[in-house]
């Protein structure tokens, strides 16, 4: 994926000193008292000022997903509050579909090449403090509207994995970021686009404006929680398409942030998209790559650039896994933990090279399955 190198509207919530010193322009909190069991807590953490004009933001091309890896450089970027670390519980439904919590756009960016097959875009919501979560959560989207099979009724929620961190793009706990493919539906017949069964959420997200109103609910989710318990651990991220999302959010957190729960261990993401013009947030990944050679490895699978599989077949996610089975298997005998995310139909591939590559080992892929779900080791959120 190309990304621009400007830094545009963002910038503007950097105090940049000399050398590789970032640091964020804090703002003052009211209360450092936070509760996520309900929405009271809300009102502690009344913010001074906002130190950028986010409600403000233009487009622009691709910054506000590449503006941040430019910005840390070898240093990790400064985030506010951190009181966002001391609840010991994620938050949860916040806001439900019979309330939801009215949001703002602050930018809508194309975030892949031009040679992508369809489209995919990032998505900056501004929710102004008020509805935190934690990485590896999701948040519901109500699109405009009537629900066709309910006249009268709102459309159904749709759920989307977060892809930042807990303290958003612009590191100030005030925005939450979406990567949504959207989604066309084309005609067999004729090949034509039909607009009428193109998807409702996703068209309406990618065709957002900065500043327009969007109903949110959640957040939602527990599964894809990243466990912090152990900074050394082993984190094997498999992922397709916009299914990299939560990964984007742990690995911001893990090597980008000043947070204090220093990440020590290993990271280990495996992506599978169509070609290089697909690869999402590939100037983040790169970079960590670059920065934190020993705790971070990222492996691609490119189905659509001639990469073939050992059978001779187009390279997908579970080809990579395969390739370094051993070594995974390895890791999960140790008590990695192993995350899976995007297209549910990724899942029965990925499932019979571990059984066979497991198989191959003399051991039974159900039982070894068993085991990684009973110490919770296995993560799985699919679509």
């Amino acid at each position: 994926m190309s990304h621009s190198a400007a830094v545009s509207q963002a910038s503007a919530a950097f105090s940049v000193s000399s050398g590789n010193e970032r640091s964020l322009k804090r703002s003052i909190f009211k209360n450092n008292s936070i509760s996520f069991n309900s929405k009271s807590w809300a009102s502690s953490l009344a913010l001074s000022q906002r130190t950028t004009s986010l409600r403000e933001a233009k487009r622009c091309t691709n910054t506000t997903i590449c503006m941040s890896v430019q910005q840390t450089s070898s240093s990790k970027v400064a985030v506010t509050p951190l009181e966002l670390e001391d609840p010991k519980e994620p938050p949860l439904n916040l806001y439900k579909p019979k309330s939801s919590y009215t949001a703002k756009i602050v930018s809508v960016e194309r975030a892949v090449g031009p040679n992508a097959p369809g489209e995919t875009c990032h998505i900056v919501i501004d929710h102004d403090g008020n509805l935190p979560y934690w990485e590896g959560q999701s948040y519901g989207v109500i699109p405009p509207g009537e629900n066709p099979k309910k006249p009268g009724a709102p459309h159904n929620v749709r759920l989307y994995s977060i892809a930042s961190t807990r303290y958003g793009d612009f590191f100030d706990g005030k925005t939450a970021s979406l990567c949504v493919r959207r989604a066309v539906y084309y005609d067999p017949e004729t090949g034509k686009e039909d607009p009428s069964k193109n998807g409702v959420c996703s068209n309406f997200l990618c065709d957002s404006k900065p500043g327009d109103k969007i109903q949110i609910t959640g957040p939602s989710g527990k599964v894809m929680l990243l466990p912090e318990n152990d900074p050394n651990a082993t984190h094997i991220m498999i992922a397709t398409g916009t299914g990299v999302a939560p990964y984007r959010g742990y690995l911001r957190r893990m090597f980008m942030e000043n947070v204090p729960n220093k990440f020590t261990g290993l990271a280990w993401l495996f992506l599978g998209v169509a070609n290089t013009d697909s690869l999402l947030y590939d100037d983040e990944f790169t970079k960590y790559l670059k920065d934190h050679p020993e705790n971070f490895r990222f492996d691609k699978a490119l189905s659509r650039e001639g990469e073939k599989n050992k059978r001779g077949g187009k390279m997908y996610v579970q080809d990579k896994i395969e390739e370094y089975s051993d070594e995974i298997f390895k890791l999960l005998d140790n008590g990695a933990h192993i995350y899976f995310c995007g297209l549910k139909g990724m899942m029965p591939g990925i499932q019979d090279t571990l059984k066979r590559v497991a198989e191959e080992r003399g051991e039974s892929w159900e039982l070894k399955l068993t085991q990684l779900r009973k110490n919770k080791q296995w993560h799985v959120e699919v679509y």
